[in-house]
């Protein structure tokens, strides 16, 4: 036993390893901050000042964004610390290259993640609030946190849906995208701000889309979204639980990373599988997971695993607390809640870089 175990009753460490750690953590508390120079980079418009790659002083880029330049100058040296921009030390200037423009500038890019911040701020509002409920164990309701939780979790998933959704995924199912080509009805449940539900009505003119969700705020926000998209006229939203979804005769049954907040998914599916025509299908989009923690360790698990403890845990448990899936169920649990819901044939039809897509029917 050594002097220090002696003395302190602890054992011994390795200091080498203390401070090896102690570094990623110092890592991961700068990565949290730098989330929030993306958020101001994001909302003062310093990235779109950025976005046509040409080098600029601070003094550019707060012309260009209507900034004040010290606060930019700053800004940019976090930026360029991240690795986000490119700085020039002979011309003193920063360069926010193509590549970064498609992720940060660009909200037409597959690759956007500029306004998902937003689900981070929101995040770290409720903090509190979870870590106290961690002990009382009531849950923490999707419509208790700040209103950026729901912009920014739309702004999160839109490029997925935008890219994917009606050139690959619905494409992947058994003869649905002739259904609505020819005009078929599609129930949209947790639609949020309705983001899926716009891009299926403007692909699918001869369709219905209609989209539920509990959140009142998000269906105003959602109809509002598919006017100015021009697609009013064969989309609908309609405040409604999923367990208990209006109407009948869906040609298809929509959950967009959605399933897994629910309290009681089972009893989600259960009506889902009730209104769905006799040749309908329910499509299932999930975040892309492993069945195995141990093979879910990953940076984008990480992220997901946390947003659900903060997130999509806590609702579900303020839903009811049935089987609370969490958004790194993966495919053998959403299997099992697909087949207890009376789904027989369940197959895992396409993928994208952070979800995965199964089609079930009775």
């Amino acid at each position: 036993m050594s002097v220090e175990q002696v003395e302190t009753g602890r054992p011994a460490l390795d200091q080498d390893r203390v401070g090896q750690f102690a570094g990623q953590v110092v890592g991961d508390i700068a990565a949290v901050l730098a989330g929030a120079t993306m958020y101001i980079g994001h909302h003062a418009g310093l990235y779109a000042a950025m976005a046509d790659g040409e080098p600029l002083t601070p003094e550019g880029v707060a012309e260009r964004a209507g900034a004040h330049p010290r606060y930019v100058r700053e800004w940019l040296g976090a930026q360029a610390a991240s690795g986000y921009v490119h700085y020039d030390p002979d011309s003193g200037t920063y360069r926010l290259p193509p590549e970064h423009a498609a992720v940060l500038a660009d909200a037409t890019s597959p690759a956007y993640l500029g306004g998902a911040n937003d689900s981070m701020a929101a995040i770290w509002a409720a903090a509190d609030t979870v870590a106290a409920d961690f002990t009382a164990g009531e849950g923490v309701p999707w419509h208790a946190h700040d209103p950026r939780m729901f912009s920014g979790t739309a702004e999160l998933f839109r490029p997925s849906y935008e890219a994917f959704l009606t050139s690959e995924w619905i494409p992947s199912l058994d003869g649905i995208e002739d259904k609505l080509t020819a005009g078929g009805l599609v129930a949209d449940v947790g639609c949020g701000h309705g983001v899926s539900t716009i891009v299926m009505g403007r692909s699918y003119p001869a369709s219905h889309i209609y989209g539920f969700d509990g959140h009142e705020a998000s269906i105003t926000a959602a109809r509002r979204r598919a006017a100015d998209a021009g697609v009013a006229e064969n989309t609908g939203f309609e405040v409604a639980q999923a367990a208990e979804l209006p109407g009948d005769g869906y040609d298809l049954v929509c959950f967009f990373d959605a399933l897994h907040d629910m309290g009681d998914p089972v009893a989600a599916l259960v009506r889902a599988r009730e209104v769905l025509a006799s040749d309908g299908a329910v499509m299932l989009i999930e975040p892309l997971a492993q069945d195995r923690v141990e093979d879910n360790l990953t940076p984008v698990n990480r992220m997901f695993y946390s947003a659900s403890t903060l997130v999509c845990t806590a609702n579900g448990i303020a839903q009811g607390n049935h089987p609370v899936l969490g958004a790194q169920a993966g495919e053998a649990a959403l299997r099992e809640v697909l087949n207890r819901a009376g789904f027989t044939r369940v197959r895992r039809t396409a993928d994208a870089p952070i979800n995965l897509v199964l089609e079930a029917r009775p």
